[in-house]
């Protein structure tokens, strides 16, 4: 099921590519495995699935680890996994967050791109990390406000160890997929105003955004990561609540 899901994901990833008049290869899918166990991962990789994403990283590390030697057949396919951690990163995690992941899509603060910046200088690796935008002011959302986003990126130019790497979004959550265009299309737009106030292209380069519900429309207004999970792994059940 893994497999043909991906298969399917793939498909639609380019067809959304080839309508907005771009290069599917140009769009990385990442696969977000939170709440699904590490062989499902190992599943993906087999597939040829390389990035993964996890919300927490008390729960990643796991996988990350489990994961490591992978079966010759996923190795193969997929090489050594890169890991994105997308959910809301509390500080006294940036320690462990700098030592494990890849890519890290949910800077918000000056504050926390330092931590990370000086756990990634300690630790002798170099993350790449994009700020997590907060457009529509949402109280139960993390990221930064449009107007700090200059701020904590001339903040990560000046580091150590992390690479800026660009933007990410999670807009609000609505039914129809086209309610999320204008949000895909103000980060693109913030992006290139960045850029032409003369940040550097290369270190704005990737917009994360898009899931399983809105990916396609994501694509179309200039997506470079996209996230997606049940459309790959099925049904999520999350654990219930104390």
């Amino acid at each position: 099921m893994i497999s043909s899901n991906l298969d399917e994901v793939r498909r639609r990833i380019t067809a959304a590519a080839q309508r907005a008049h771009r290069n599917p290869g140009d769009i990385r899918l990442i696969a977000v495995s939170k709440t699904f166990p590490a062989e499902d991962v190992i599943a993906a990789a087999a597939a040829g699935q390389h990035d993964f994403g996890e919300n927490r990283v008390q729960e990643a590390l796991p996988k990350i680890d489990a994961t490591r030697g992978l079966p010759a057949e996923a190795s193969a396919k997929a090489g050594p996994l890169d890991w994105h951690l997308i959910g809301h990163l509390q500080s006294n995690k940036a320690r462990k967050a700098a030592a494990s992941f890849t890519w890290i899509h949910s800077i918000d603060s000056v504050d926390l791109l330092q931590k990370i910046d000086a756990a990634a200088a300690d630790a002798g690796t170099s993350p790449r990390v994009l700020i997590q935008v907060d457009l529509a002011h949402e109280s139960t959302k993390s990221g930064a406000d449009a107007a700090d986003v200059p701020v904590i990126a001339r903040a990560a130019l000046a580091g150590r160890a992390v690479q800026l790497s660009g933007l990410m979004i999670v807009p609000p959550i609505a039914d129809n997929p086209e309610d999320a265009r204008p949000w895909f299309r103000q980060l693109r737009e913030l992006r290139d105003q960045l850029v032409a106030s003369g940040m550097p292209a290369a270190a704005l380069s990737e917009l994360s955004m898009g899931m399983s519900h809105d990916f396609e429309v994501a694509i179309e207004e200039g997506a470079t990561m996209v996230r997606v999970g049940s459309a790959i792994f099925g049904h999520r059940d999350y654990p219930a609540q104390a």
